[in-house]
């Protein structure tokens, strides 16, 4: 009969068979998994420093563009 030791080692066996199709998948996701904790373990760490600026990738925007959202966009000025 199989003892504890081989027996292990069969499912191991079995597991790795199985799950080679899988397997890509898995690596990805735990990739994606450890970007993630990494981010959000530096985001907490500088939350702790608030004097530095932080920087969020995205588009720019000009002054001309930002506002309160009242103004009809015509870049006349305040309305009267």
């Amino acid at each position: 009969m199989f003892g504890l030791s081989e027996l292990a080692i069969i499912l191991v066996v079995v597991a790795a068979v199985l799950a080679v199709k899988k397997l890509p998948e898995l690596t990805r996701s735990a990739g994606k998994s450890a970007r993630i904790l990494k981010s959000e373990a530096r985001a907490a760490r500088d939350a702790d420093e608030p004097g530095t600026p932080r920087v969020i990738p995205g588009e720019t925007v000009g002054r001309e563009d930002t506002g309160t959202g009242n103004d009809t966009g015509t870049g006349t000025g305040p309305r009267g």
